[in-house]
């Protein structure tokens, strides 16, 4: 009888699981689907699902109009750009934080996290004006800087909890063998928390790829990565959805990709130090 209900409870989990799974991935679906659509069909009513003609005419209008792979490029280095200065401004922070902390360790760390409440808009105008003064308007050097500090607390506060999970011991252990301090963070620190680092670097990839808010006011064309090449397709005459959902497809594609091919190392990395 037990035998039975656990059984029942792993079916319903499992379909539960599967559930979520799909609401959640139903929009990217739409979006991919809505790409092979013709613009009638796109705004169809009722909509239509997989029983359409489909077509490869928005990408190639799209293709044709912007130059994808300048966006994508841009993509590329400012994501990758701040997501390599972050890590190494963050790694000797949290390891400061986590095994030399002082009595003002937790409140430093409580009011970083607390700057990413802080609403984008309510510091746009000075950041503009600064970038003015130092040039850095419309460049990829501006957004790298702007992205790494945007997501230097969560960096720090990931690399802080990972770290936390190493025994101290060990580190003394290698000061007793004489390891200078780069020697027992880079040699004895860094591989130990390699899942940690590697989910925390995927994120910050994640989250500078997808940010929008400033590469749309920080750029107008030289620097603009691939969440102003989606914006370009609204206009004042309306919204072409196809084609819309062509360039987000398109710009979506590459991320979901990596985070298809790390998934395994992304969950490993968020789960470090979760089971003893």
């Amino acid at each position: 009888m037990a035998r039975e209900i656990t059984q029942k409870r792993k079916i319903v989990n499992t379909l539960v699981a599967w559930t979520i799974g799909f609401l959640i991935f139903f929009p990217i679906l739409w979006t991919v689907l809505t790409s092979f659509k013709t613009e009638a069909q796109a705004i169809s009513d009722p909509p239509v699902f997989l029983f359409f003609d489909w077509t490869l005419e928005n990408y190639a209008i799209v293709q044709e109009r912007s130059d994808y792979a300048r966006f994508l490029w841009n993509s590329v280095i400012i994501a990758v750009g701040s997501t390599v200065l972050g890590t190494i401004i963050s790694v000797p922070a949290a390891w400061s934080m986590a095994f030399v902390p002082s009595k003002k360790t937790k409140d430093i760390l409580l009011w970083m996290l607390s700057t990413k409440m802080l609403p984008a808009v309510g510091v746009l105008y000075p950041i503009y004006l600064i970038f003015i003064e130092l040039g850095l308007l419309d460049t990829k050097v501006g957004l790298v800087a702007v992205m790494t500090l945007i997501n230097l607390p969560i960096i720090v506060w990931m690399l802080y909890t990972y770290f936390r999970e190493i025994p101290g011991e060990i580190l003394e252990a290698a000061r007793m063998d004489g390891a200078t301090l780069r020697d027992e963070i880079i040699h004895v620190l860094t591989p130990m928390a390699i899942p940690g680092i590697a989910s925390t670097v995927l994120l910050n990839i994640i989250l500078a790829w997808n940010e929008a808010f400033w590469t749309l006011n920080l750029t107008a064309a030289k620097a603009a990565p691939l969440t102003a090449f989606i914006a370009s397709y609204s206009s004042p005459e309306g919204l072409f959805y196809a084609k819309l959902s062509a360039a987000s497809t398109m710009a979506i594609a590459p991320i979901l990709i990596l985070g298809w091919f790390s998934q395994k190392q992304l969950v490993r990395g968020l789960t470090f130090g979760a089971v003893k």
